[in-house]
């Protein structure tokens, strides 16, 4: 039988890497699993405990496609206690986790052959999507010159007009920051050249202190829905509630009543119980455990920092947020998939290869997701330094 040729992407390495280190966790093995971006903690208490409440007693039926008006209105009013930034709850879109807000959000925005421009390291998703959907992927490479984050200036050198541009701040696999100035300038560059941005901001919350202790400031693109922006964001990061599969789009006018017929045709609507228990991850309770755990990645990041002269990976992309190192293996002379799969074979650590996040130079990085407890990630980098010592 015919199977269709949008769905020939490419698969997410790191799922396959994922089903790989929990075979040998399953198996007996000390596995130390560094390659999911998926904080170990899981949902605060206060959020099970709701989620306890509404099985016992809630009405979970259908909510409205675009999402319980309760937990609209809640996301509205974090943008304006943590941006003060003013959002209509009619332009919140609650999704099925970011995943299914990219969805929806480039099936509202993009036809079959429009061009989308992208940075390149990021995350596959995003090509694998626009692909499927028919659009041509542009690639923007990001490096160090650019502190992996598109410009404006590259964006002007394009031979060709594009349609979009998708950004990331903090971004995966880098952790790198668009700062506020630059995405005000991305921002007004798509405007006035009809280029929807999208604007995957899951990460936010999570920062760090840079060398001078300040911590880099964290932008919205919710303040340029008028030049047509859409924010992308989600449960799973900050609140660490991934299996929960609640995520948000914020939506210029244009794109609402769109967004609102896709998602009822799609999905009718996400989990009824993520979306009631996830009112409760705004309460003082569910913001301070969210707080503790960026405490503890910030902690961890410091522990792997201090190592990487022992590791030896060089260059490493600045941290700024997110929870990942993204460091380069060339020294080791094994290609980035061949060290992941010696690495967790041999040492029983399990990390990504750069491929993942970047098909063209990717072959010499590798992704370390440092969301784990600082003890688990100490003893992961005694592993890796220990190992590579052996080649």
């Amino acid at each position: 039988m015919k199977v269709a040729a949008r769905a020939h992407v490419p698969p997410f390495a790191v799922m396959e890497i994922l089903a790989a280190a929990n075979a040998r966790r399953a198996a007996g093995e000390h596995v130390l699993n560094l390659c999911a971006g998926e904080p170990s903690t899981g949902a605060s208490d206060v959020v099970r405990q709701r989620a306890i409440d509404l099985l016992t007693a809630g009405d979970l039926g259908y909510t409205e496609s675009l999402g319980a008006p309760g937990l609209r209105a809640a996301i509205a009013t974090h943008y304006r206690g943590t941006h003060g930034v003013d959002v209509d709850p009619a332009r919140v879109a609650v999704t099925t986790g970011s995943s299914g807000g990219f969805m929806l959000a480039f099936l509202a925005a993009f036809d079959v052959g429009d061009r989308v421009a992208l940075a390149r390291p990021g995350y596959p998703a995003y090509a694998n999507i626009l692909t499927a959907l028919g659009c041509e992927v542009v690639d923007l490479p990001c490096g160090p010159e650019q502190r992996y984050q598109p410009t404006v200036a590259q964006l002007e050198a394009l031979d060709r007009p594009v349609d979009g541009l998708v950004v990331a701040s903090p971004a995966n696999p880098t952790g790198t920051m668009i700062a506020p100035d630059e995405l005000a300038a991305l921002a007004a560059w798509c405007g006035e050249h009809g280029v929807r941005l999208v604007s995957d901001e899951i990460y936010h919350g999570i920062t760090y202190p840079d060398a001078s202790g300040e911590t880099p400031a964290t932008a919205t693109a919710a303040r340029y829905l008028r030049t047509g922006a859409v924010v992308v964001n989600s449960f799973s990061k900050y609140w660490a509630m991934t299996g929960w599969r609640l995520g948000w789009l914020v939506l210029p006018d244009d794109l609402v009543a769109p967004v609102d017929a896709l998602a009822g045709n799609v999905a009718l609507c996400p989990p009824a119980l993520a979306q009631h228990a996830g009112v409760a991850a705004f309460s003082d309770a569910g913001m301070a455990a969210a707080r503790a755990n960026v405490e503890r990645y910030a902690e961890s990041r410091r522990l792997l920092l201090d190592r990487v002269p022992d590791l030896g990976w060089d260059p490493v992309a600045p941290a700024d947020g997110a929870f990942y190192l993204y460091g380069n293996v060339a020294s080791t002379s094994l290609d980035a998939v061949t060290y992941c799969a010696r690495l967790l074979d041999e040492a029983g650590v399990a990390l990504t290869p750069g491929t993942d996040f970047d098909p063209v130079g990717g072959r010499d990085w590798v992704r370390l997701s440092f969301a784990s407890s600082p003890a688990v990630v100490a003893e992961a980098a005694d592993r890796i330094v220990a190992w590579q010592g052996t080649l």
